[in-house]
């Protein structure tokens, strides 16, 4: 998994991009500072604050190891490149949830593009998994921890 691309748009790269020029540029020297400070009082054994900005710079830098490796593994789509009768990365996919009969409207994205409170799911989300290579008229079955969604494929357009 760690060799496999990620599919995403030119505007989720950027974004992605540009977290990154902040974690590394802003917040990563402001941590440093505040190290620096913290070392400076003294024994470092029972410098509560010391150790509380290590912790803080651990899970920062491992923040910015994740997004630098997405960008390393990033492959940026192209709106032109996909078929538009399948569910592929980009579509917009109205659903109908079978069990509940209620349509729902999903947005197939990478990383730095999902927005789950506007319905736009990560490629690699189960849901957008179990949408991928799906045609207009088919169900798909997602297992999910309660159970399985069944979702049938109302219509699929590229914006």
């Amino acid at each position: 998994m760690a060799d496999e691309r990620i599919p995403m748009t030119r505007e989720g790269y950027d974004k992605l991009k540009s977290e990154l020029d902040h974690l590394v540029g802003v917040e990563m020297i402001e941590i440093t500072k505040k190290l620096a400070e913290a070392r400076s009082e003294g024994d470092l054994s029972e410098n509560a604050e010391y150790h509380a900005q290590r912790e803080n710079q651990g899970q920062l830098q491992a923040k910015i190891n994740e997004i630098r490796d997405k960008l390393s593994r990033a492959s940026i789509v192209e709106p032109g490149q996909r078929p538009k009768d399948i569910v592929t990365f980009g579509a917009t996919v109205k659903v109908k949830d079978v069990d509940i009969d209620e349509e729902e409207t999903f947005t197939i994205v990478g990383p730095g593009d999902d927005d789950p409170d506007q319905n736009k799911i990560l490629s690699t989300s189960p849901i957008g998994q179990g949408l991928l290579g799906k045609k207009k008229g088919e169900t798909a079955e997602i297992p999910v921890p309660r159970g399985k969604l069944k979702f049938k494929i109302l219509a699929i357009s590229y914006e």
